[in-house]
């Protein structure tokens, strides 16, 4: 009796992975749309899609930041503090004007992409622990120099935080303005080409002369003054300087926003696009159990969902 040969089946699964890899955020944010449509009152309202794009430019701006260190195999997680601590500096500094308090915030920030990169780049430490330790400290420093949360009355600030120009938003102009700097600096620099080619393989970075330690250096330094933009535009849109609460859990929807565009976090790719369909969905996600009435707790869930999703379509896509 001749045995019948069974054509396995993993190379249609790496194809529908690699698919969903590349296209599933777009696809999920095309399906948010239309239940949406479909489902709640007033969403496709020009107000809507405004509130809806100032909400996610925060969460959009730390995500680039956050897609340019996962593009070279590593992580920070210091960006919610980072994002405090920018708000703490504001408030105790706005009285200088908002232009020092600006240079004085992006001071701040340097030092901690610098002690973020210094400990990975310099020290050896695995990226996880250095911007785990600094996530704890920077926090920790921002409620330190404000203890409890203070309205901010700046004319300058009330304008970044409301204003708009023909229309959209400030926040929406600079989230926009960053995404096409950071596309531009990946795709078309020396400097991407770098980070992508460390991401892909250190070692063979090192071999080939290129400057590992400094793209490592920029690239935490960069992660970290993002973060700070993303905590300046929150407090200026509240009012209010907020340590305490303000970029709580931030690192976690930023991971989401890159792994979910398609950058795998075995580096050595950064998907910008990709990145910002991610903060969408998130916000889309977020957005919709809101309106229909669903706890938070429910959001957080429906978050680890698409993670898990993002990760097991990104398996053994790692290595090139």
């Amino acid at each position: 009796m001749t045995g019948i040969a069974v054509r396995p089946a993993a190379p249609d699964r790496a194809r529908i992975g690699h698919w969903l890899q590349r296209y599933g955020v777009y696809a999920g944010v095309g399906l948010l749309l239309v239940v949406n449509t479909a489902l709640t009152p007033h969403f496709l309202s020009v107000e809507n899609f405004r509130t809806q794009a100032v909400q996610v430019a925060p969460v959009l701006i730390v995500a680039l930041g956050m897609a340019l260190a996962i593009g070279t195999e590593g992580v920070d997680l210091s960006v919610g503090a980072v994002m405090a601590l920018s708000a703490s500096v504001t408030a105790l500094y706005l009285g200088y004007g908002l232009p020092g308090a600006l240079l004085v915030v992006a001071l701040f920030a340097a030092a901690v992409g610098l002690a973020n990169g210094a400990l990975v780049a310099l020290v050896g430490v695995q990226p996880i622990v250095a911007t785990l330790a600094l996530m704890v400290g920077g926090r920790g420093l921002a409620q330190v120099l404000l203890p409890q949360l203070e309205d901010i009355r700046n004319p300058a600030m009330a304008s970044l935080g409301s204003g708009d120009l023909l229309g959209v938003p400030y926040l929406i102009l600079i989230a926009a303005g960053l995404v096409l700097l950071v596309a531009f600096a990946v795709r078309r620099t020396t400097f991407g080409r770098q980070l992508l080619a460390i991401g892909d393989n250190r070692t063979a970075a090192q071999l080939a002369g290129l400057p590992v330690k400094r793209v490592l250096m920029v690239v935490y330094v960069c992660s970290a003054l993002l973060a700070a933009v993303a905590g300046v535009l929150a407090t200026a849109r509240l009012q209010a300087s907020d340590p305490t609460s303000l970029g709580n859990l931030m690192e976690l929807s930023a991971i989401t926003a890159v792994v979910v565009g398609g950058t795998p976090l075995s580096g050595g790719q950064v998907r910008i696009a990709g990145t910002v369909a991610g903060a969408v969905l998130i916000q889309l996600l977020t957005a919709t159990l809101i309106k229909h009435d669903l706890p938070p707790s429910w959001t957080q869930m429906a978050q680890a969902a698409v993670i898990v999703l993002a990760v097991y379509a990104a398996r053994g896509r790692g290595r090139r």
